[in-house]
């Protein structure tokens, strides 16, 4: 398998988890916040990538909401189905993200809440850097993520078998701005899913900005 992860892994849990994994966030005040950050970011009508999407709430419901045109991406079929009926005025696609097309400064905003954990750190970094490259010079990039230094650790995220590769905090910031993207502001804080099976869980919120030159 070398630095690549199996997608097929990371859609089989998701498709288990479905509207579970939406109830068990659903209270993250900070993912809230991030997402208030990111309105204030945009122009009206802004073009927005969400990458793994999951069930399109709150991340897509929140941007379509304000007026933006969302592209969801989610290698699960079932949180792809889940967010299209569920957030009707915004568009979701059942892909995987390190093989998608992405046209350079084609949207206006990216945003990746924690959907970077099941790929190796080479995949990781590789992703947001041609995310970077898609977003217009000037534009902002969210991304979360649970700043661990784990690199292929077999575990249990809410029942289900997970595979999980991450970057420490520092790490994880080193690498974003190795992208070409300035951290903007910076929230770290523990967070504990309202599931039965969940643990209190790190998490890291940055706002960035791509360089304009």
């Amino acid at each position: 398998m070398g630095d690549r992860y199996d997608e097929s892994a990371a859609a089989a849990v998701f498709d288990a988890l479905g509207a579970e994994y939406e109830k068990a966030f659903a209270d993250s005040e900070a993912h809230r916040a991030s997402l208030t950050w990111l309105l204030r970011q945009l122009n009206p009508r802004s073009r927005v990538l969400d990458v793994g999407s999951g069930t399109g709430r709150p991340t897509a419901a929140v941007l379509a909401a304000a007026g933006h045109d969302v592209l969801g991406v989610d290698v699960s079929p079932v949180m792809v189905d889940l967010a299209t009926r569920q957030v009707p005025d915004a568009t979701f696609r059942c892909a995987d993200i390190r093989e998608m097309p992405l046209e350079e400064a084609s949207f206006d905003a990216v945003c990746v809440y924690f959907a970077l954990l099941q790929m190796s750190r080479a995949e990781q970094t590789a992703v947001v850097r041609r995310l970077a490259g898609a977003v217009k010079p000037g534009g902002s990039v969210v991304l979360a993520t649970v700043p661990l230094d784990l690199e292929g650790v077999e575990g249990v995220f809410m029942g289900q078998a997970v595979r999980v590769t991450s970057f420490a905090a520092q790490q994880f910031a080193d690498m974003v701005t190795g992208a070409g993207l300035g951290v903007v502001t910076r929230q770290a804080l523990m967070f504990t899913p309202a599931h039965p099976e969940a643990v209190p869980e790190p998490h890291l919120f940055l706002h960035c900005r791509r360089d304009s030159a």
